[in-house]
């Protein structure tokens, strides 16, 4: 299996749950219907300053060296997009001790490179949909520079998961290490999926499309 199957099955596999998470709906489950330009800017800081912590953790103790820089890379980039997005806010407040939710905790719990690997290229999807709905509200907004911002975060996010997949072809050496990887990703998938489906039944909202 390539990288680029491997994804294919995934979003093949994941469809639905995908979908619901690149809907209109996202933003609101994610700010709790506050869809002020602040609090999406606040939210998106969140969500990068959770990102950088989880690859932290595991640039700590991961065993393989080239999985390790590119989490490690994964890291310093997610500080960077965190510090792009912070610039973005008018309040000064900080942005601190953030566990980035179920999603996160899920992926802090992965230990195995074939796992991390799988659980990256996961999160970079549900990532890419979540930063299309940002740039979707800035557009609305009409704000295109944040938009555009915004558009660069997702590409870059996006490539992140092109490098966990290309590890993959790496490291999976037969069918079992794809269907490990794969089972990973689609876990951390579903259990995004779940937080936003729970976020939303909180609110009165359904999250299936409106047909």
């Amino acid at each position: 299996m390539t990288a680029t199957e491997f994804q294919s099955a995934l979003e093949e596999s994941m469809s639905v749950e995908l979908e619901r998470l690149g809907s209109s709906k996202l933003l609101i489950a994610l700010t709790d219907a506050d869809l002020t330009a602040e609090h999406v800017l606040r939210t998106a800081a969140d969500s990068e300053c959770a990102a950088a912590e989880t690859f932290e953790t595991w640039v700590d103790d991961e065993a393989d060296e080239s999985a390790r820089d590119a989490f490690a890379e994964f890291r310093d980039q997610e500080r960077d997009h965190f510090d792009r997005v912070v610039a973005m806010l008018d309040s000064e407040d900080e942005v601190t001790d953030v566990d980035g939710g179920p999603m996160h905790d899920r992926l802090r719990s992965l230990e195995t490179t074939l796992d991390r690997l799988g659980g990256a290229v996961g999160r970079a999807l549900v990532g890419d949909r979540t930063h299309l709905q940002v740039v979707n509200f800035f557009v609305n907004d009409g704000d295109e520079r944040l938009a555009d911002s915004f558009r660069d975060l997702r590409t870059e996010t996006a490539a992140q998961g092109d490098v966990a997949g290309a590890l993959l072809e790496e490291v999976c050496d037969e069918s079992g290490d794809w269907d490990r990887a794969r089972a990973s990703a689609e876990y951390v998938i579903d259990v995004a999926y779940e937080s936003y489906a729970d976020s939303l039944d909180e609110l009165g909202l359904d999250p299936r499309p409106i047909c």
